[in-house]
């Protein structure tokens, strides 16, 4: 049975940059189905849909539907491609199968740019992990600040 999709929910990393861009271009963009962007992983996230796995969201663009549906990776992005009105056509072209195989080339090859050139969050910043530009992903545990870590 199909059940007609007339909201979306996009669930981004609002600590990636890249992220924050693209939910800002999502915002400008006339919207066919309208889009609620809700960062992923927080307490809005959990109360709206307290069955999905939040920590993968993290990692992997998820984007669900009013209806219940779950699109995670490629079927992400093409959903949300769908939504908008001057990218409805492109969403078409990416679901046939060689589009498809396009999609899911280029949704890893966007996550790891991000985590190269924006300092995306492979790793949490809340579990101790930060991105510098020049020295890459440092880890931190927390408690301890100034070099000084306690020991068991």
């Amino acid at each position: 049975m199909r059940v007609p999709v007339r909201r979306l929910t996009v669930l981004y990393d609002a600590e990636c940059a890249l992220c924050a861009f693209l939910r800002d271009w999502l915002v400008r963009q006339r919207q066919l189905v309208p889009l609620d962007l809700v960062p992923a992983g927080s307490a809005e996230a959990r109360r709206r849909f307290p069955g999905l796995d939040h920590r993968a969201t993290l990692d992997e663009i998820t984007v669900v539907g009013d209806g219940g549906q779950v699109y995670q990776g490629a079927a992400a992005w093409i959903v949300t491609l769908w939504a908008l009105r001057e990218h409805r056509g492109l969403a078409h072209r990416l679901s046939t199968p060689a589009g498809m195989r396009v999609a899911r080339k280029a949704a890893p090859a966007a996550a790891k740019w991000r985590d190269g050139q924006w300092g995306g969050q492979a790793h949490r910043r809340a579990e101790g992990w930060t991105y510098e530009p020049d020295l890459g992903w440092m880890y931190v545990p927390s408690g301890c600040a100034g070099g000084a870590c306690p020991t068991d």
